[in-house]
């Protein structure tokens, strides 16, 4: 499965990303992955969720993300949940279509692997293509 929380910048998605990875502690089957670009929610974090900070990876496009998460996957294979803090920061070219075609890569892998993501996503969600809009929590 795989949902995104979108606003625009400075509405709140980053605390409903915490808040939902924290309530997931107590009902995951498995472990839990929270991806930022920086280490400051550390302290936000219940310590059962592992934080992977992005920041000195410079990842360039949709693609080296996918790559990057494929990575993390492949050394645990316990994940059950991936929550991911602001993808546009992240990743340094993310347009509408970079976003689509991250969409479906990343229902590939959460089908694959099943995984649960929510991404957390800068934008106006009128303007988001059609198959994103319903994966809009």
């Amino acid at each position: 499965m795989v949902s995104y929380i979108v606003s625009e910048e400075g509405h709140g998605k980053t605390k409903i990303l915490l808040d939902m990875a924290n309530k997931a502690v107590e009902t995951a089957e498995g472990n839990l992955v929270f991806i930022d670009g920086g280490k400051t929610r550390m302290y936000d974090l219940n310590h059962n969720v592992r934080l992977v900070d992005t920041a000195s990876y410079d990842l360039a496009n949709y693609r080296e993300f996918i790559g990057f998460l494929c990575g993390i996957l492949s050394q645990n294979m316990d994940i059950t949940d991936i929550f991911v803090d602001g993808i546009n920061k992240i990743v340094k070219t993310f347009d509408d279509e970079a976003f689509a075609k991250l969409h479906v890569r990343l229902k590939k892998l959460s089908e694959e692997n099943d995984v649960k993501f929510v991404v957390g996503v800068n934008s106006k969600a009128g303007t988001l293509p059609e198959e994103i809009k319903s994966c809009i929590i």
